[in-house]
């Protein structure tokens, strides 16, 4: 600027020597000079302003372009629209001005936030499905409403040993098929279905609807596990051994009716009481009642110290009862007590009916702790009988059973009622993993009351006694898959011709277990 200012000045001091004009005053230079700078810095200046504009508009332009880019980037990858390429936009930016870029971008955006509107509502109206170990789940979005498919398949080899006098089939069979129908319907209800396609012929195992009005309280309705016996309780597919103890055979099994069932104090004391149909020692009720009484069935559990980080976190203990009355003869109303490898051992005889009371007491335990596992429990069950024709004979016969089963976990997964449900380190083809091992022991005994022979029952066919003890290795490869090897032993007292003792029955199972 100042090399402008000179030039100027030396250009107007030159001019009179080069014309005929008069001289101007001496003080018109400086003012000449000092007006034609002040020209020239305000053209620089007004230069310089429109670059800064330029520079401005330009960074304005391409913060647009990025935040576009970014707008355009997002819409693509979500699936949702179609956007124009941010190549094609910075290929336009010299068209477009930066008002009508930001109209654009605010479109896009908009446009954005539509699709992500629908999308969400879309979301909150489609199924949540979902196919895990535990099975197959369809739910409503919100959770209130789901559907799960669930089952169990076992399929077992049986093979007995020494069975001279009354020998037994070695055979396969399927021991269950049981497909399962769950869910629940908002808060207030749940449902299972579950029929069983084990066998000649199809049957309802479970068929119940819970009327859940809060966890203290729960109205259950329809075919359900009696609530009697600790080891009936337990699912076919967390068994210990292959086969269900002694006491098992004189509770209850499924029957017909309404429960009250819930759980109190954080879940420490567990309860359920009912009214069934009633049904015979060890087995089912009928699809249709057989007489027209009724049993009163319940429950009381307690784990008083449950989720406590100690030793007595998993100790549980209750007791169960039942009392009705039965009037009938047959297998509607009569027991037929079965050994561990399923074969009958104790039947009353034909003419026998039972006519009164029939009653149930079961005082049960458990304790698991880490790898290890104990469950107990013993059963008294009172049948009042009569023989048919003969009023005089009337006679109240008690019969009992207990025993004593033990596991521990060999890999060191903590065992439970429900064994062990998901194994460390699952079975892998070619890997490292080997699932879980678990190692159970029982010992168990069912008595026949003495006043039973030889009138009410025949003692060349029934024994008066069995005892029995039984080995078993169940190997967890999955969650899901689960192999069972048992070797059992019984002796029995009576239950042959001649007074003499019935044969001992010596088995060895197998199993392979899908659950799921």
């Amino acid at each position: 600027m100042s090399r402008h200012l000179l030039s100027a000045a030396a250009i107007l001091a030159a001019f009179p020597l080069c014309t005929n004009a008069s001289p101007m005053p001496p003080v018109a230079l400086p003012s000449i000079a000092f007006s034609s700078g002040v020209a020239i810095v305000a053209s620089g200046e007004a230069a310089s302003a429109a670059s800064a504009r330029e520079a401005a508009q330009a960074t304005k332009i391409e913060a647009l372009e990025e935040r576009l880019r970014r707008v355009e980037q997002l819409l693509a990858a979500s699936g949702i629209s179609n956007p124009t390429s941010a190549s094609s936009a910075v290929a336009a930016e010299s068209a477009e001005s930066s008002d009508a870029l930001d109209q654009r971008l605010r479109i896009l955006e908009r446009q954005h936030e539509l699709d992500q509107d629908a999308a969400t509502a879309k979301a909150a109206s489609t199924p949540v499905i979902t196919l895990s170990d535990k099975g197959l789940a369809a739910r409503s979005p919100d959770g209130a409403f789901e559907i799960k498919l669930r089952g169990t398949v076992q399929a077992d080899q049986r093979s007995f040993f020494d069975d001279h006098a009354a020998p037994q089939n070695d055979t396969f069979l399927f021991r269950l098929v049981r497909p399962t129908i769950e869910g629940q319907f908002g808060s207030l209800v749940a449902f299972r279905l579950t029929p069983e396609f084990a066998g000649d012929n199809a049957t309802l195992v479970d068929a119940w609807v819970d009327l859940r009005f809060n966890p203290a309280y729960t109205l259950r309705i329809g075919k359900m596990t009696s609530p009697v016996g600790l080891e009936r309780l337990q699912s076919s597919s967390y068994l210990s051994m292959m086969e269900r103890g002694f006491p098992s055979e004189l509770a209850p099994n499924r029957d017909i009716g309404v429960q009250l069932q819930g759980e109190l104090a954080k879940g420490r004391v567990s309860y359920a009481i009912g009214a069934f149909n009633g049904a015979p020692d060890g087995r089912d009720t009928g699809s249709l009642d057989a007489d027209s009484h009724r049993e009163f069935e319940g429950r009381v559990f307690f784990e008083p110290w449950k989720n406590d980080a100690n030793a007595l976190s998993g100790l549980g203990f209750g007791i169960g009862a039942s009392e009705g009355d039965k009037e009938g003869a047959g297998n509607n109303f009569l027991p037929r007590y079965r050994t561990p490898g399923q074969s009958q051992f104790f039947a009353y005889r034909g003419t026998v009916m039972a006519d009164g009371s029939n009653s149930r007491v079961s005082p049960q335990a458990y304790y698991y702790y880490n790898a290890f596992g104990l469950l107990g429990e013993y059963i008294r069950s009172s049948q009042e009988l009569l023989l048919a024709g003969k009023p005089t004979s009337r006679i109240d016969l008690t019969n009992t059973a207990w025993q004593l089963t033990s596991s521990w976990v060999l890999t060191g997964e903590k065992a439970s009622f429900r064994g062990v449900t998901k194994p460390a380190r699952p079975f892998t083809v070619g890997g490292e993993g080997w699932g879980a091992l678990e190692l159970v022991g029982r010992y168990g005994e069912l008595g026949i009351d003495d006043d039973a022979f030889p009138l009410y029952a025949d003692p060349s066919s029934s024994a008066r006694r069995a005892r029995m003890w039984g080995l078993g290795l169940n190997w967890y490869l999955t969650s899901n898959v689960k192999l069972v090897f048992n070797h059992t032993h019984t002796r029995f007292n009576g239950g042959a011709s001649a007074g003499a003792d019935r044969e001992d029955e010596k088995t060895l199972f197998s199993r392979v277990q899908l659950s799921f």
